[in-house]
């Protein structure tokens, strides 16, 4: 588990996430749903058809700011280099596939996961863009730029009128 995990890795003010009404929708642990969807478990439960969608914030900025303040704090940049840095964030997907071990086909949504599995699947989560974000950071990488490049680039290798619904690679495809 990363080093960030607990009281130190809370909101931008330090405060705890919390659950915040806005209209019809609200925030729970960090990701919009609808307000019907309060009675459902935090983390993604529930089969409902709504489309997930992200809080708009912390936002990708706000999080890497998060991290140097934390990082700086202890005086760990020493140890922060981008390898170092790959090799925990390749740690951190391991212990994220350690909790989809098993399973078999697991469900949109998680629906027959605790709301503790969960959390425990969001607080890795958590640990693996912590370290992207960080990792980037170190690299120079502006992601929120590089993912534009690289979504214009998808759109050009897999154009939807010829590989709607394959799942077969651009390199497959025929003109």
């Amino acid at each position: 588990m990363m080093a960030t995990s607990g009281k130190d890795a809370c909101g931008l003010n330090g405060e705890e996430p919390s659950v915040s009404l806005t209209s019809n929708k609200s925030l729970v642990n960090g990701a919009t749903t609808e307000a019907s969807a309060l009675s459902k478990p935090q983390n993604g439960g529930g089969t409902g058809a709504e489309r997930f969608a992200f809080s708009s914030e912390p936002t990708i900025e706000d999080i890497r700011r998060m991290q140097a303040q934390f990082t700086d704090e202890r005086d760990w940049n020493q140890f922060h280099q981008p390898r170092n840095l790959l090799l925990a964030m390749v740690g951190e997907v391991g212990e994220v596939s350690e909790l989809f071990q098993w399973r078999g086909e697991v469900a949109e949504g998680l629906p027959d996961w605790t709301e503790a599995e969960r959390e425990h699947l969001a607080q890795e989560l958590s640990d693996v863009l912590i370290y992207l974000v960080e990792l980037a950071e170190k690299c120079r990488v502006n992601l929120p730029q590089a993912v534009l490049r690289k979504m214009a680039l998808n759109r050009l290798k897999y154009p939807a009128n010829k590989v709607h619904g394959s799942a077969k690679k651009y390199t497959e495809y025929k003109d």
